[in-house]
């Protein structure tokens, strides 16, 4: 096993692998694709044995709860669990494409937890996030507030967390409340990236998710907005031998205030090549300035 760089989660103390695994690819379908339990029950241990210390998922992931629970919960010394809240508590898988509601609710907030506890077969959870970035009026309308923090005192949740957009993402911060937020950044989608280090300096760990931008640009065909900000920026004479997967990776890694960037698989060769790319370090100076430029004239930063 080799060690991988870490780096301090915030305020937390935390040392996190600066590569976490993001969980969602094992919820399996209707959401996702299918995966069995064979590959479950392999990846979960790949990652743990490749010295990953960071996992993050939600009740909303399907079956990834109980799988973590089911095949590494005997190695829960080995790694940080990140869950959710706010998801609907038995609620059905919503379609393909579509986002399970959300209720902010003190009753729905325990329950979800208490569910995800023993789903995973552990008593704690280290930092517990509300999802899908509700605002502050929100939370404090039914006690979801008290409730997390009444979690925290009872030893069930050791940090709360935020999973943050914009526009709510200020207001976040300005609470003082959270000591993780997860943001999704990446090369080509930068939108939240000078807030990204306002959330830094107020002391919470920033987790980052989307860091591998949904996958390698296989053509324009399908690619979507973000890889059509790929194709705008030509960057292929500043790869130097990279492929464009390990680009964006190695440029999420470069990001000085990211303490863990979590992207998922359930294909173990995808993830030593994630390995590799963190191996490699940052990129230069110079070559990660003239990205930067590149790309914001490609319009990553709306």
């Amino acid at each position: 096993m080799t060690d991988l760089p870490k780096r301090e989660l915030g305020r937390t103390g935390l040392q996190v692998t600066m590569l976490g695994y993001g969980a969602m690819e094992l919820r399996g379908a209707p959401r996702g694709r299918d995966v069995t339990e064979a590959q479950a029950e392999t990846i979960l241990h790949t990652v743990l044995d490749a010295g990953i210390n960071y996992i993050d998922t939600s009740i909303d992931y399907g079956l990834s709860e109980e799988r973590i629970g089911r095949y590494i919960a005997n190695r829960r010394s080995e790694y940080y669990l990140a869950g959710k809240c706010g998801c609907v508590v038995g609620a059905t898988p919503a379609p393909r494409g579509q986002r399970n509601p959300h209720v902010f609710t003190r009753d729905n907030i325990v329950a979800g937890v208490e569910q995800s506890l023993a789903r995973m077969k552990t008593d704690y959870l280290d930092v517990l996030q509300f999802h899908a970035s509700p605002s502050r009026q929100t939370l404090e309308a039914h006690g979801a507030l008290d409730a997390v923090l009444s979690l925290k005192r009872a030893g069930k949740v050791r940090f709360i967390g935020m999973s943050a957009t914009l526009p709510q993402l200020a207001e976040h911060i300005a609470m003082g409340l959270f000591d993780v937020f997860q943001i999704p950044y990446s090369a080509v989608e930068r939108e939240h990236e000078t807030i990204i280090a306002s959330a830094a300096e107020s002391g919470a760990g920033i987790v980052i998710r989307g860091g591998a931008a949904k996958g390698a640009p296989s053509g324009a065909e399908g690619a979507g907005t973000q890889w059509e900000r790929w194709q705008r920026a030509r960057l292929d004479d500043l790869l130097a031998g990279m492929t464009p997967m390990e680009f964006i990776l190695r440029f999420t890694f470069t990001h000085p205030d990211m303490a863990t960037n979590i992207v998922g698989t359930i294909n173990p060769a995808h993830l030593q090549d994630n390995i590799v790319a963190l191996l490699q370090g940052p990129l230069p100076p110079g070559l990660y300035a003239e990205a930067k430029r590149r790309l914001a004239a490609a319009g990553s930063i709306p």
